[in-house]
């Protein structure tokens, strides 16, 4: 679980997240919705430590890592996978060196230990025998399922998405959205994404924050978001499918 408590955060006077309190829970997709400029961004940022917070705190179980010296930041970036916009992947590394880099640079392992690491999380994410295939051979889907790959190869106990289906088709970020899930409840994962597709709250939103102007404006399940008299909420969903449709 991850609580944030009354987080604000500003950029050169200008506040961008107000008090904002929300608790991600354990073996949950729970999804960070809201339009540009919303500050969904700047708080997922928040929340794995890649902007310190102007008040406030961040917990992991308990654990404020907004008051954690740098050796304990460190220890405890050994439990978070992230999946960044894009993939992210190196470039000059092939499929095998990408998942096994989070491996190298936070443990100890004996290479025969981490192959076999990568090797099951491959598996996992079904592109078993793709090892050596440089990144400029992989699809779109497939460069996303390496990331989510790397980004579960230290088996974390938490796990940051950010807008995974960036660039897919809807059949494949379809795919990207059931992978992210699966994974999610059997590993016991607590997973937060970042999101503006309708079609993945209303597929794995176990748990959906709104945020609306720097404001956690409205939480709920996705069986509860279509039935909100929340006016922002609404206005939100509307316009995310319009411009949904008027790309088709």
């Amino acid at each position: 679980m991850i609580e944030a408590r009354n987080i604000c955060k500003s950029f050169d006077g200008q506040e961008v997240l107000s008090s904002v309190s929300a608790v991600f829970e354990r073996g949950k997709t729970n999804l960070i919705i809201g339009m540009s400029g919303s500050g969904k961004t700047v708080l997922m940022k928040c929340l794995v430590g890649l902007y310190d917070v102007d008040c406030g705190s961040v917990e992991y179980d308990g654990r404020d890592c907004t008051s954690m010296l740098a050796e304990e930041k460190r220890s405890l970036r050994k439990e978070v996978g992230m999946l960044f916009q894009g993939g992210a992947l190196f470039d000059s590394m092939t499929v095998e060196e990408n998942v096994m880099f989070p491996l190298t640079m936070f443990t100890n392992q004996l290479w025969d230990e981490k192959k076999e690491r990568v090797d099951f999380v491959l598996k996992r994410v079904n592109l078993e025998g793709t090892n050596q295939l440089r990144t400029s051979q992989l699809s779109g889907g497939m460069t996303k399922r390496v990331a989510i790959a790397r980004a579960i190869s230290l088996n974390p106990r938490y796990l940051f998405c950010d807008e995974p289906n960036s660039g897919l088709d809807p059949q494949t970020a379809s795919v990207i959205d059931e992978l992210i899930s699966e994974i999610t409840h059997e590993f016991g994962i607590t997973t937060i994404v970042n999101t503006h597709d309708m079609n993945s709250v209303l597929s794995i939103g176990e748990k959906v924050a709104f945020i609306y102007k720097g404001h956690l404006w409205w939480e709920g399940t996705k069986a509860e978001i279509l039935e909100s008299d929340n006016q922002e909420l609404q206005d939100f969903i509307f316009a995310t499918e319009l411009t949904r449709r008027l790309k088709k």
